[in-house]
């Protein structure tokens, strides 16, 4: 698939079916050209969300225990399993399986699959794997909520049951964040948050007060994309900004498994030095001025905007500007005025 092969018709019709929501009524998916269309341009977005994400978790220091099973749920394109298989190593995986509606989507999703992971044993979801319970390595959800019946949350609730880790990832819209947010706080105890999050509390999102305000980020975007002439014409039929790709996520595995970097006891929870600032890790992205920014902060005692003069750590402003790493930030505070930086190590 090129700009050249593409068929714009079929991208219309697909992104038509997203917005007014009869992506949700049934397989949208007509032939395998609908698949290779959407994998080339909204999945490869989709990509660079789930990089960024990996990325994240892989500063945090965390990797599930080798040779599970990776399940990619409402696979579509399975961009979502191809990405964290690469993350992980193939050679760390027992095996990848994918499941959706549509059987075109399974056979697009397998086949790509075994294409770039040659070694690695790929399957369709059979029944008997969907109903049984085998222990599933690492679950990955990629934009499912929007397309959720009742069925597939009974489904959906007996798959993550059987879960070791879950990495799931959507649009950082406003409503699908605060929806995922509502299933974070359905799987805590059961799971621990590895990622975004910097504590194992309540969500601040999720407080009373908070209704307006959404837990999201921004993945960066590959360099040169804004001059591409085939990104270009997409972004401008498909009524995208390719400067911003915003994204939700929430990364969980269970307590008894082996405890990774980012699960070690850190300041403000139980086990560490209470006399420290406790790490926080900014939502969305901040708004900068002359000479000082707005950031939107996130620890365990809740959500808060707090204001980063440039003269006290005018490295990490920079930074900020060019678009800082997720790092786990532990602020020194007067108010809401940040005095001292400490970048967190996992």
């Amino acid at each position: 698939m090129n700009w050249e092969s593409l068929e714009w018709d079929i991208l219309d019709r697909l992104r038509a079916d997203f917005l007014s929501g009869a992506a949700a009524n049934g397989p949208y998916w007509h032939t395998i050209t609908d698949l290779e269309c959407y994998n080339f341009t909204f999945g490869q977005r989709i990509a660079w969300k789930w990089d960024a994400v990996l990325a994240e978790l892989k500063l945090r220091g965390w990797r599930p225990p080798a040779g599970g099973t990776v399940l990619d749920w409402g696979c579509g394109s399975g961009i979502a399993g191809r990405q964290v298989v690469s993350y992980l190593g193939a050679e760390n995986v027992g095996r990848l399986v994918v499941h959706d509606h549509s059987p075109l989507a399974m056979d697009f999703s397998a086949h790509h699959a075994a294409r770039a992971f040659p070694a690695l044993a790929v399957e369709r979801a059979s029944p008997a794997f969907l109903g049984g319970h085998e222990p599933i390595g690492v679950l990955v959800l990629s934009h499912v909520l929007n397309e959720l019946h009742d069925a597939d949350l009974t489904a959906l609730g007996a798959l993550l049951n059987r879960a070791a880790s879950v990495l799931w990832v959507e649009p950082g819209n406003h409503e699908v964040s605060r929806v995922l947010g509502h299933w974070r706080k359905r799987l805590l105890g059961p799971f621990q948050v590895v990622a975004p999050c910097p504590h194992q509390g309540a969500c601040g999102i999720l407080a009373a007060g908070n209704e307006q305000h959404w837990c999201h980020f921004f993945a960066p975007v590959p360099s040169g994309i804004h001059a591409d002439a085939g990104w270009v014409k997409f972004g401008q039929r498909a009524g995208i900004d390719l400067r911003s790709l915003p994204y939700s996520f929430v990364a969980l595995q269970r307590p008894d498994l082996p405890v990774s970097g980012a699960l070690r006891p850190t300041p403000g929870n139980a086990g560490d030095d209470p006399r420290r600032p406790e790490p926080s890790r900014i939502i969305g992205a901040p708004r900068l001025y002359k000479g000082y920014a707005k950031l939107f902060n996130c620890d365990s005692t809740g959500v808060i905007e707090l204001t980063l003069q440039k003269r006290t750590d005018p490295a990490l402003f920079k930074a900020l500007k060019h678009g800082a790493d997720p790092q786990l930030y532990c602020w020194t505070r007067e108010g809401t005025t940040i005095t001292g930086v400490e970048t967190k190590s996992t």
